[in-house]
Parts: C-alpha cells; structure tokens; sequence
C-alpha cells in the first residue's frame, strides 16, 4: 500500500459525520489526514478570549484520535483560526484592532498545542472576499502572527486566503519571521500557486497543472463535514480517486512528491513510516 494523504478536511465529530467520513476516505485507500478544527461558531461557541477556541480545538484532537483507530496510517490536527472570524467579531461590535488581538489570542492558544506535541501545524489567513483597508490590515496582522508562531515553533502554517495565485510576499512575510517558505501551505490552491506550498484542491485540471510544474504540491479536499451540506467542498473519497487517476495516467513521481516528500519537507511526517 502507498500512502495517500489528504493534507485538508474538516471532521465534525458533533453535528458530521466525523470518522465516519475517515473511514469512507480509508475504504476507497486513503491512509493519512490532515484534519483542520472548523470555527468555533460551527460549535455555537461566541469567542470572547483565547481559552474560548479550545473548545473547537478538542473536538478536533477527539475526532483525529478516533480516525487515526481505523486510518492504515494515522490522522494529525491542525489547529488554528479561521479568518472569517474578523467579519464576524466587526458585526459583533469589534474595532478591527481588537478582533486582531483576539484571533492572535487563538492562535496563541493553539500554538501551545503545537508545542506539547498534541497538534501538527497551525492555520491562519485572510479574508477571500472584499473588506475595509482596516479589516483587511488587521488580517494580514494576524497572518504574520502566525508565522511568528511558526518560526518558534518550527511548525507549518495552513493559509485560508483568496483565489489569487501568486502569494510570493506572503512567503516573504513568513521568511522575514523565520520561517522557511515551504513551510507556508496555500490550501484551496489552483495548480498555479507560487510563493507558499500549494496544496491543490483536488480537481483533474488543476492537478495537472502542477503536476507538469515539478514543484512540491499536496492534495486536499476541503472536506466540511457539514449535514446542511453534504459533499461540500468535495466528498472524503475525492484524494484517493485522483490519486488512481494520476497513477493511471503515469504520474507516479508526481504521486511521491504530494504524499510522501512534500508532507515531509513541509511538516516533518512520515507518511511510509506512520503506514500498519
């Protein structure tokens, strides 16, 4: 068995189907996950300080334990918050200011996660929709908190921001904190995306488009795990069934990029080692 990883999904263990999804992602030959905690509004959770976000944390923590009992290889969280919060905090009465310090209080949280060992990476961002020149220098903020985090830490970080491809000062940004740029995931990347590691939603145009690139790329699916909608973005089997295709169509080293050596260049796991 070769590994398959997807590196972005969201597993509800409360109101999904939580590792019911894993195993649909196990049963068509996936073997690692990437789990990604949703926001903390998904679980009726109005965050007023850090300790708040741990809630949504745990869930998380709860569900990559149960997935990693039924996954060939095993589940990693990563934890962080969603930059959506920042409109959501403004609509609450925030000045963009303090929304700033209270999402970089989540994310000071969820880094000490990372640091007692119980989360792989954090995850951050910027809004992919339109927002006032201060929401939207509030964001960036918190963005290079992240990174700030992440040069401490020596982990990854996970960016939820908008459609555009070229993300080079970005990568700059997470350099001029101390971080390595390969160690700064786009996730819902385009096959065109430069600057960070892209991780490539797992769509056959676009896969191909990084794949003729040569550059280290991973594949996701972006999976919600929300009932109200089933499926979205795509379903739990999508990253196996792309892989067959790739391997189909004589990709091969292009498989080992995404799933073995990108996985460990920008995280430090093992995807053959972690495999029963």
């Amino acid at each position: 068995m070769d590994p398959i990883l997807d590196d972005h999904l969201h597993l509800d263990p409360v109101k999904g189907r939580g590792v019911e999804a894993a195993e649909e992602f196990a049963d068509h030959g996936g073997t690692h996950l990437l789990v990604l905690n949703k926001p903390s509004w998904h679980y009726d959770v109005a965050v007023e300080a850090g300790d708040d976000f741990r809630v949504a944390y745990d869930h998380t923590l709860d569900v990559v334990a149960d997935s990693t009992e039924v996954l060939p290889g095993r589940a990693w969280p990563v934890l962080g918050v969603h930059p959506a919060l920042v409109s959501q905090l403004v609509e609450r009465g925030y000045d963009p200011e303090d929304a700033r310090d209270l999402m970089c209080a989540g994310l000071d949280v969820a880094a000490e996660y990372v640091e007692e060992g119980r989360a792989l990476a954090l995850k951050s961002g910027r809004p992919h929709y339109d927002v006032s020149e201060a929401v939207w220098a509030a964001s960036n903020e918190v963005m290079r908190h992240a990174f700030a985090l992440g040069a401490d830490l020596g982990c990854a970080v996970q960016l939820h921001a908008e459609g555009s491809e070229d993300f080079t000062e970005v990568a700059d940004w997470a350099e001029e904190a101390g971080m390595a740029r390969e160690r700064v995931v786009k996730h819902y990347s385009t096959g065109g995306v430069v600057g960070p590691t892209p991780s490539v939603l797992a769509d056959k145009d676009e896969l191909e488009r990084v794949v003729e690139r040569d550059v280290p790329f991973m594949m996701e699916t972006d999976f919600i795990d929300d009932p109200d909608r089933p499926g979205a973005v795509l379903g739990p089997k999508t990253v196996p069934r792309r892989t067959r295709w790739l391997r189909e169509e004589g990709y091969d080293e292009a498989l080992e990029r995404a799933h073995v050596e990108t996985p460990r260049l920008v995280y430090g796991i093992d995807t053959l080692g972690t495999l029963a």
